[in-house]
């Protein structure tokens, strides 16, 4: 899948080109919308989201296996966004969630699944270069809402690269902070996942009919004298 580009610095140039030539007379507000363009373009993008780690995806490295990443996203804006993931690799890559819809602080940690090849040419395992990409876009949506993927087709204006990340291999048996906090990472998302999955307790007392609370030690007592009047009845 090939990846978004930001806007390319030609269509700045050309921009820039329509609203600065022509001379003095060709300086009309035409020209000068042009120019406020090209600045715009040149300014930072605003990030909706915050990610971490923030430029890569460490995976263990375990050749011929599935092996996982973890990363923490947040949404730092004042607004809902979507976000959703894409990969250079979709047939060996996939992401849990593969989007969704974040509410202004809200956070989820995003498990990513990829298989590892083995290595070619006698390269040393941790030396090889991975390919592989992965970009996270985001869009600014009207509240709360049920995500679909078809929500970046309709308003591709709006879309934003939020970052490209590029996959860095750990060594499986070894100890690094990054591999003791993608393990971190890895059971909190898993514990996320468990707790969706559990359906909600219900922790309030019974309500039956319009507010009317029954007490499970009456309910309990009043079968109770119920069974006794129908025995007292029989033994008549």
């Amino acid at each position: 899948m090939p990846l978004w580009g930001t806007r390319s610095s030609a269509r700045a140039a050309a921009e820039g080109s329509a609203g600065g030539g022509g001379g003095d007379g060709a300086r009309t507000s035409s020209g000068r919308g042009g120019g406020a363009a090209v600045i715009r373009s040149l300014l930072p993008t605003r990030r909706r989201l915050r990610l971490d780690p923030s430029a890569k995806l460490f995976f263990p490295y375990e050749p011929g296996k599935q092996v996982r990443s973890a990363v923490r996203i947040k949404n730092i804006s004042k607004s809902h966004v979507a976000f959703k993931f894409q990969t250079t690799a979709p047939k060996s890559c996939f992401m849990r969630p593969p989007g969704g819809i974040l509410a202004p602080g809200e956070s989820i940690i995003a498990t990513v699944f990829k298989f590892v090849e083995h290595p070619e040419n006698n390269e040393k395992p941790l030396d090889q270069k991975c390919k592989v990409k992965f970009k996270i876009v985001s869009l600014k949506v009207k509240g709360p809402m049920e995500y679909v993927p078809e929500l970046f087709d309709e308003q591709k204006d709006q879309v934003t690269v939020e970052q490209i990340l590029r996959v860095v291999f750990l060594d499986a048996e070894g100890q690094s902070p990054q591999m003791d906090k993608l393990k971190r990472q890895l059971a909190e998302a898993e514990a996320a996942l468990e707790a969706r999955k559990k359906p909600p307790e219900d922790t309030g007392p019974r309500i039956v009919g319009e507010g009317l609370v029954i007490d499970e030690w009456k309910e309990r007592r009043e079968r109770y004298l119920a069974r006794q009047q129908i025995e007292g009845v029989d033994s008549v």
